[in-house]
């Protein structure tokens, strides 16, 4: 089972606290507190779309199959493939750091309402 497959992505990602689906872009977008945090392309070259820190950014762009994220103006937001060099362990880590680093953009008020907190 991999997260370039919608069932999985859902399941996985709706176990965490505050996370909403839309279809837009021609993509399935996971959202925490109406921030995009993980896109998953619906087209033949299935990409993921995910945010990620600066030392990752810098390690996983260098890789065949990841890339700067079209469309996504910011720095840190990378594409990954379906058939980059990631173990399904690895991709879920990037998706949920992707889903920290959006959450802890929100106002402490609204993490508390999604039932976010952070150890």
């Amino acid at each position: 089972m991999s997260l370039f497959e919608r069932k999985t992505f859902d399941t996985t990602l709706k176990a965490w606290p505050g996370v909403s689906f839309v279809d837009q872009w021609d993509s399935h977008v996971a959202k925490v507190g109406e921030k995009v945090f993980a896109v998953l392309g619906e087209r033949d070259n299935w990409r993921l779309v995910v945010k990620c820190s600066e030392e990752s950014f810098e390690i996983l762009t260098s890789l065949e199959g990841i890339g700067q994220a079209p469309y996504f103006a910011k720095r840190k937001w990378i594409s990954i493939s379906d058939h980059a060099p990631l173990e399904p362990e690895e991709l879920k880590h990037y998706v949920r750091r992707s889903y920290e680093l959006v959450a802890s953009g929100l106002t402490k008020k609204l993490r508390t309402e999604l039932g976010i907190v952070f150890s």
